[in-house]
């Protein structure tokens, strides 16, 4: 038995004990910047199905914002949320947040900060019109209260009845848009700014509007640095050209393509937001989340007998109509569609400066061609030339040749001029015969 124990306890202390394996990290999980109406940020890991769950958007559209895949220029709103992807801005805008990817990017830093700019002033510019908005409510009361026509004519009228509390307030401070009662109807800071005379853009499009405005910058940016650099070594080629100089011009030329070829994208994609009224009406989220909760206050006040009756006329018409869906109220998308045509005629700019930076290239690869040509041209008049010279010398060459023959004729007995008139009478015979050939070329066009 005392043995059976000491194995057991060996084998106890044989035995491996694994260490316990580190929990893998969340799939799916990233580092995003969330900037809240108010114009605080802060970074937050949120993974795929959180992000999911606080947009609304599906798996499909999170993967335009992937960065290892590559995916074309997109804008497109869908229920709660306007996904982004232009250039190196890559962000989902809610009705209260937006969430921006790879914030720490040297190019995107610039883009958050204009957006925290804009955000912060327009809720200053909000809460100042709220204010006013506030004292000149309270005058009207005021004056109401002291005028006895007012009671006489409105002292039996009483604003329906509301729940305020019911009201979802789509900021947590005083700044955008938190609801006010105007009468029976709910007022946001954008109607309190419209009764001061002032346009205020609700927050889904001042986020755009940043994001448009960064992605407009950089390509601006780029094509000024391009046409600082191309127009130079474009003059240096026309006055000479070069290999180094042709492999600037190369290298221009590429970054041209690659620059044209961005622009246009984002010119398709603001022409298909302008051309879809569609699209353009599912990006007003704020209008769809104060709808969407005067519509549960109004089913919640609206419980009676007289709901079934309307029920049956609903169907009715329905039938008559041929079985047509009801047709939800689209907002005016007129404000949108300014902003995008400000942005479109911009990036419309843009891409027709790097039109003309094209032209220039093509017009330079044209003089270029045609210089080559001349220079061709004249290489091959030399060697017409010289084919020339070539022949009328072995000419002469055949004429000395049939001098050295060792055959015996009376020339070679004369005295030593004549040996030098037949010499000289060659090479002049052979210069004359080069000058008739120059000659004929010439009129003939062949040389110039």
């Amino acid at each position: 038995m005392r043995a059976r124990k000491s194995s057991s306890d060996e084998e106890l202390n044989h035995t491996t004990i694994f260490p316990p394996q580190t929990r893998r990290k969340g799939i799916g999980i990233r580092k995003w910047l969330v900037l809240s109406e108010s114009g605080q940020s802060h970074l937050e890991d949120i993974g795929k199905h959180s992000i999911m769950k606080r947009t609304g958007l599906p798996a499909r559209d999170l993967r335009v914002l992937d960065p290892i895949i590559s995916y074309p220029f997109s804008i497109f709103g869908r229920e709660r949320a306007i996904v982004i992807n232009l250039e190196h801005i890559k962000a989902i805008i809610t009705a209260t947040e937006v969430f921006v990817l790879n914030s720490k990017d040297p190019a995107v830093v610039p883009f958050v900060q204009d957006l925290q700019n804009r955000v912060m002033c327009s809720n200053v510019a909000a809460q100042r019109a709220t204010e006013g908005f506030d004292n000149d409510m309270e005058v009207t009361e005021k004056e109401s209260q002291e005028s006895p026509s007012f009671h006489a004519h409105h002292g039996s009228e009483k604003p329906a009845n509301l729940d305020i509390s019911q009201l979802p307030h789509l900021s947590k401070d005083n700044s955008m848009p938190k609801m006010k009662m105007k009468g029976s109807s709910p007022m946001t800071a954008v109607d309190v700014a419209g009764a001061e005379g002032t346009m205020m853009l609700p927050f889904e499009f001042r986020a755009l509007e940043a994001c448009l405005e960064s992605a407009c910058r950089c390509l601006d940016y780029d094509t000024s640095t391009l046409e600082q650099e191309a127009y130079p070594a474009l003059d240096e080629l026309t006055s000479k050209i070069s290999t180094l100089t042709l492999e600037r011009v190369r290298q221009i030329k590429s970054r041209l393509v690659a620059i044209s070829g961005r622009v246009q994208k984002v010119r398709d994609e603001l022409e298909h937001l302008l051309d879809d009224d569609n699209d353009m009406a599912e990006m007003y989220l704020t209008e769809k989340l104060v709808s969407q909760s005067l519509d549960q206050i109004s089913l919640s006040g609206e419980l009676d007998n007289d709901s079934i009756n309307l029920h049956d006329e609903r169907e009715e018409e329905t039938k008559t109509d041929g079985g047509e869906s009801l047709t939800t109220i689209k907002p005016n998308i007129e404000e949108l569609e300014m902003l995008l045509e400000a942005y479109f005629i911009q990036i419309d700019g843009i891409l027709n400066e790097l039109s003309m930076l094209r032209e220039y290239v093509d017009d330079t690869e044209d003089y270029v061609n045609i210089m080559l040509d001349d220079k061709q041209n004249q290489l091959l008049q030399m060697g017409v030339v010289l084919t020339t010279a070539n022949l009328v010398i072995n000419a002469g060459i055949v004429v000395v040749g049939l001098f050295g023959m060792n055959i015996h004729i009376s020339l070679f007995d004369g005295v030593p001029g004549q040996f030098w008139g037949t010499a000289l009478g060659t090479m002049g015979g052979v210069v004359a015969i080069f000058y008739i050939a120059v000659g004929w070329s010439k009129t003939k066009g062949l040389l110039a």
